[in-house]
């Protein structure tokens, strides 16, 4: 072998024997620079023999021998105790995907480094991924024990992450109680290992456990923010969860990052009037912060607020106008506050402001587009055209299609609005079939029931099994009077997609709505408020059923709470007709009149009124 060929294949491997024991690479000849002055001589435990013994170690390595490599490297490892030796031979175990191995290597490791915290990490590592869960409660405690006592309650904060992973997540869930239970007991890590408990028996969905320990965290600091993000997360499932937050709120009400969680909790579910009120605290404690005033915006939409959402909206606007033109100055001034210079750090502010562009032409796009249904919604159709004008993210073009064509139903022009969806680029896979469910939506507020459920139907040839698809046929089925398909489809949605909570809902609904089956209307809606605890639409039609099955108080309660949640117009228009033939008429009218004054053409709103004869 040529000497230039063996130089270039041994090189690696002596840097890497060098690095094992600690030494700085081998310098070749003509490498070698004068030196002013030579560094003192510093001896090491390297003898020549061990030396090729690391050697072959590596050569064996790099010849893709990974087995042989590991023994030669452990080998040397048990006669040296070095620990990089030990550290070396896991890695190279780890490499070659031999756990077991990998595993011994640390075993060995531990056992002439018994206080070795990068020991005991690795095996905790490899017993979670090996899935020998039990094994890791005593790695996991010696770890936690050997750690200085500030750093404690941080590594028992991040345990959970280390099972995330587990195949078994029950198994891992217990064997961090395990670990952690000492820690419970201990008043400087109560908390954190309490609510440690509660993510492992969260991430194995068993939310009874998850809440149990949550609010024992909760109870050993009603201060502390990690019992609530907790709490946040079993809040879909487990109502009581709620509880937690509002209590850790209400000691640290200027707690904004936990109170736009909270506010986004409640959002996702439908309780619109609850997020607004939590986002309202939210804009008073930090006026000058851009985000809350976009949530907020966007759910005074929802409730058909246009006035009060186009205030929040321009504030947004505002402010994150704002922002950005002082964004350069504050980076600069950042950069001068920190002592660095800027070309050092010009990559990293690259990267920041490279993320965060995103984020904030995401904000303002959302804004424009929200102002531009407002004024939709308030009938000035110019100015939500002129929203819409200073829209030119690419990347957004169906939305803005949309909205445009929405204007143009508004207006009459329905083939038009039709046309220019269909005209609009697909620049992703999920285009086509964003735009079929727009056009329903078109020609839904058009009232063009059967061309809708045409283009429905179509769509789900085209896409078959889709359960969003379906539920929209279903939905318009209904409207034409079409009860049989609308509940064969509504049943096939369950069967593809157990857990659509909409496809139950809807369902029951309509058997109640039509005085039918309601034991059956009560039995599908019960189901559809197990997936989705508090939902206010859901228990509307909970509410519903129990009016129509002739329990008026039971009734009462359920509306109002819905009514509460969320003051839409369809439950004010149940409530009100609850509470009018149960003889409570003036509650009822006032109710009626203020959902009039955010939708005067609701359907189920205007067939209330005259049904029931009821002068407004």
């Amino acid at each position: 072998m040529p000497a230039r060929i063996l130089r270039s294949t041994l090189r690696p491997a002596l840097v890497l024997a060098a690095a094992c024991l600690g030494l700085a690479p081998v310098a070749q000849a003509d490498d070698a620079k004068p030196a002013e002055t030579a560094p003192p001589v510093v001896n090491s435990n390297l003898t020549a023999p061990l030396f090729y013994q690391l050697l072959i170690g590596e050569i064996e390595l790099q010849e893709g021998q990974a087995g042989n490599a590991y023994q030669v490297i452990l080998d040397a490892a048990r006669k040296t105790k070095d620990e990089q030796l030990y550290r070396r031979a896991t890695d190279i175990a780890l490499q070659a995907r031999a756990g077991n191995q990998a595993l011994d290597a640390v075993r060995a490791w531990r056992a002439d480094w018994p206080r070795s915290r990068d020991a005991l990490r690795y095996q905790v590592q490899l017993l979670i991924a090996l899935n020998r869960l039990p094994e890791t409660v005593v790695p996991l405690k010696a770890l936690i024990e050997l750690s200085p006592e500030a750093e404690k309650p941080l590594l028992i904060a991040v345990a959970p992450r280390l099972f995330a992973r587990a195949p078994d997540k029950r198994a891992a869930a217990r064997a961090l109680e395990d670990a952690l239970g000492d820690y419970a007991k201990a008043p400087a890590t109560a908390t954190a290992a309490r609510t440690a408990i509660a993510r492992g028996w969260l991430i194995a969905q068993d939310n009874a456990r998850a809440l149990e320990f949550a609010q024992q965290a909760h109870d050993a600091d009603p201060s502390a923010e990690g019992p609530a993000l907790v709490a946040l997360e079993l809040m879909g499932a487990v109502p009581q969860a709620e509880a937690i937050v509002t209590s850790t709120l209400a000691t640290r009400p200027d707690n904004n990052a936990l109170r736009m969680m909270y506010a986004r909790a409640l959002g996702i579910g439908q309780r619109h009037a609850d997020a607004i009120a939590q986002l309202e605290i939210v804009t008073r404690n930090a006026p000058a912060l851009p985000a809350p005033w976009l949530t907020l915006g966007a759910l005074r939409l929802e409730l058909r607020q246009p006035q009060q959402a186009t205030t929040a909206l321009e504030q947004f606007l505002k402010l994150a106008q704002a922002a950005d033109a002082s964004a350069p100055a504050s980076a600069a001034a950042s950069a001068a506050a920190s002592g660095g210079g800027v070309a050092d750090d010009d990559e990293d502010i690259e990267e920041i402001d490279d993320a965060a562009a995103p984020a904030k032409d995401a904000g303002m796009v959302q804004a424009y587009l929200l102002l531009s249904q407002a004024a939709e919604m308030q009938g000035d159709l110019a100015q939500a055209e002129a929203w819409l004008a200073k829209i030119d993210d690419t990347s957004r073009a169906l939305e803005v299609q949309l909205r445009r064509a929405s204007l143009l139903v508004r207006q009459g022009r329905v083939d038009d609005a039709r046309a220019l969806i269909r005209a609009t680029p697909e620049r992703a896979p999920s285009d086509a079939r964003s735009k079929l469910l727009a056009e329903a939506q078109l020609l839904r507020e058009a009232k063009l029931w059967s061309a809708a459920y045409d283009v429905l139907a179509k769509a789900n040839e085209q896409f078959p099994n889709d359960p969003d698809m379906l539920y929209e046929q279903s939905m318009i089925a209904e409207k034409l009077g079409r009860f049989d398909d609308m509940e064969r489809q509504l049943r096939r949605v369950i069967e593809i997609a157990p857990t659509y909570q909409h496809a139950y809902n809807a369902l029951g609904y309509s058997l109640a709505d039509r005085n039918i089956r309601l034991q059956e209307a009560h039995a599908l809606i019960q189901k559809a408020l197990e997936l989705k605890p508090g939902e206010p639409f859901i228990t509307d039609s909970m509410g519903w059923v129990e009016y129509r099955m002739g329990n008026r108080e039971e009734a009462v309660r359920l509306l109002r709470q819905a009514y509460q949640a969320r003051p839409d117009v369809e439950i004010a228009a149940h409530l009100a007709e609850v509470l009018w033939v149960s003889g409570q008429r003036d509650e009822a009218r006032k109710i009626l009149r203020d959902a009039r004054k955010r939708d005067a053409t609701n359907e189920v709103l205007v067939e209330t009124v005259a049904r029931l004869q009821i002068d407004l």
